[in-house]
């Protein structure tokens, strides 16, 4: 239904007010008059400019966010074009495959799986297509996604990185590119892995050196990089509540005689069948234990996570973001 213009409400209030005039017996029976009368007040208020309510023309209604999609394909590539494709905010431009893929050149809606054609290629070109987007969304690999920060630096364009694995200098790159576009980097985009993240924190401050801390994650077995990305980040809020660094004090595993040396974050890593992601913290106390768990059953919230964090990007001036910023912690 288009929007109204003002002539059409000024229009619309007259109507009504010359059927109330003429036929008022007919309202007063229906006993309607009065509600009548308000329409009419907040037709006319509206097109006299008064309303609180700003009701735009067509020409100022919003464009949809333009997406492409890193490894279509992939366990999250797939799941966040089927989100995307589903949302009225977005509109898939293109997947980017890796070079030489078998799928190069079919339709994005078939290699994704998402119910329908959706008129989009599949290629492994990104500069070819990437001038047709105003946001990237990339969970591949580390060594794609590293490609895929340089052209989008190149062509200023938003991007979304949710790949993990990446060295501290690499890291360091997705930083200074928040001086030239809108760079978002989340190792996780589940909204209640980020409010575990704020529970962490507000232990470790308030116990601080009463207790021990522990991580355990758990990921399928195709899973390439431990400790996870996840597990990660939190290690670092945790240290730095601690007012350390997590590479000064980060323990991986033990054997044989290892007692554990206190201010340290122990680190565990479990890899089996096609378990999606799960992490817990275990905070040690003298006589009681503290445990924070998340468990996520598939990968969805973090696709629907990373579409949010997209959409988040739209309109936003170059800056290093985070789902923080997203959600407001």
């Amino acid at each position: 239904m288009p929007f109204l213009q003002e002539q059409t409400l000024m229009n619309l209030s007259l109507e009504f007010f010359f059927i109330y005039t003429m036929f008022p017996a007919v309202f007063r029976f229906l006993h309607i008059h009065k509600i009548i009368c308000c329409v009419i007040l907040v037709l006319v208020y509206s097109s006299s400019g008064y309303t609180a309510i700003k009701i735009r023309p067509d020409c100022e209604r919003r464009m949809d966010m333009k997406v492409i999609v890193i490894g279509p394909r992939g366990k999250m590539g797939k799941l966040i074009t089927q989100v995307a494709a589903s949302r009225d905010d977005m509109k898939l431009v293109a997947g980017i495959a890796p070079k030489g893929r078998d799928y190069v050149g079919m339709d994005l809606g078939t290699v994704a799986m998402t119910g329908s054609e959706l008129g989009v290629p599949v290629t492994d070109d990104l500069a070819g297509v990437i001038d047709s987007c105003d946001v990237i969304i990339d969970f591949s690999t580390k060594e794609m996604a590293m490609e895929v920060l340089d052209l989008a630096i190149a062509h200023k364009k938003a991007l979304v990185c949710g790949s993990t694995g990446f060295s501290a200098e690499e890291m360091k790159r997705f930083e200074d590119a928040g001086k030239q576009i809108p760079m978002l980097y989340a190792a996780n985009t589940s909204k209640l892995v980020n409010i575990m993240n704020k529970l962490l924190e507000l232990v470790t401050t308030t116990l601080k050196d009463e207790i021990d801390i522990e991580i355990l994650e758990m990921h399928d077995q195709w899973k390439k990089d431990a400790p996870s990305g996840t597990s990660n980040e939190m290690g670092e809020i945790m240290a730095h509540a601690l007012g350390k660094e997590l590479s000064n004090i980060a323990v991986y595993g033990r054997e044989g005689e290892s007692p554990r040396e206190p201010g340290t974050i122990g680190y565990h890593s479990l890899r089996a069948g096609n378990i999606p992601s799960s992490h817990t913290v275990f905070f040690g106390g003298m006589g009681e234990r503290l445990e924070i768990t998340h468990h996520s059953y598939n990968w969805e919230c973090f696709a629907r996570g990373a579409c949010d964090c997209a959409a988040y990007l739209d309109g936003k001036a170059p800056g290093f973001y985070s789902i923080k910023d997203v959600l407001g912690l």
